[in-house]
């Protein structure tokens, strides 16, 4: 059926194989779908991830953190296949009721504390440890402001033209062009800040950083969707500058490779228990 040719029933009703490329997983509904406990390992932060760019976050978060010493931000990292439905089992929804990843369990605290959605683990770690969030009240604001703007933001690249440009069955042009519209928009605003100052919420690198990094750090150097040239994002001078700076950082490195389970294998770390599983542990190191 054309694409103008569709006609919107008065009762949605849903069919399996749906078609796109998460047609085998995706239901109406939520819950658990078959019983299966969490592996828990050895220290007290426990997380259940995978290196999208929401799964980056977190873990370049806690890397971030060790590398300035702070030893309580250990932690062990259990992938969750999300193309095998792992997402859908009794323990991860326990852990995150919506299903998705990141999903993360703090047991140094008693009963442990469940934290899900990736930028309230990122507020969760950084106020636990004290860092990457500014002390100031007008500069702790500000850095909120733009860790929400990213969370309100990254649906429509990640869900809208993620979806139609990369994923869906067909090619549309009406959601290719509207969605392409809001994210050139969203990277001009990016580019308009960080034309100002040298990290998005200021002078400080901060979770707000480490939020927007995996998506539009990602976009503009071709990592997500390979739809640089499309987007035309090289003309996003300050952006691309700022991501650049940003990938250079070793803990970014680090984290990019937790719970990768695609890329070269020595940017695979599928499970991450030590630190020295960097250099012990990638795939390459199991051939």
């Amino acid at each position: 059926m054309a694409e103008q040719d569709y006609t919107p029933p008065n009762v949605w009703k849903w069919e399996p194989g749906n078609g796109g490329k998460f047609a085998n997983i995706n239901r109406p509904t939520a819950g658990a779908r078959v019983e299966r406990d969490l592996p828990v390992g050895k220290h007290p932060l426990q997380l259940y991830s995978l290196a999208t760019p929401n799964g980056v976050k977190v873990t370049v978060l806690l890397e971030e953190l060790l590398a300035r010493g702070i030893s309580a931000a250990e932690y062990d990292a259990w992938m969750i296949n999300i193309m095998e439905g792992d997402q859908f089992g009794s323990g991860f929804v326990a852990a995150n009721p919506n299903s998705k990843i990141p999903a993360m369990v703090d047991h140094s605290t008693q009963p442990p504390i469940r934290v899900f959605e990736s930028g309230s683990i990122l507020l969760y770690l950084a106020d636990k440890f004290g860092e990457f969030i500014p002390k100031d009240p007008a500069k702790r604001t500000e850095c909120l402001n733009w860790l929400f703007w990213q969370m309100g933001s990254a649906p429509i690249l990640g869900g809208g033209f993620g979806h139609f440009y990369a994923y869906a069955p067909e090619k549309y042009q009406y959601p290719i062009d509207r969605y392409t519209m809001e994210v050139k928009r969203q990277l001009d605003v990016l580019d308009q800040q960080l034309a100002k100052h040298p990290y998005v919420a200021g002078d400080e690198y901060t979770i707000a950083d480490i939020a927007i990094w995996p998506w539009y750090g990602a976009l503009v150097r071709n990592e997500v969707y390979e739809a640089a040239e499309f987007l035309q994002a090289h003309t996003y001078t300050h952006v691309v500058k700022w991501a650049e700076k940003i990938a250079q950082r070793p803990a970014v490195k680090r984290g990019q490779m937790v719970n990768r389970a695609w890329g070269e294998p020595h940017e695979q770390l599928i499970e991450r228990h030590d630190a020295s599983d960097f250099e012990l542990r990638t795939e390459d190191k199991k051939e």
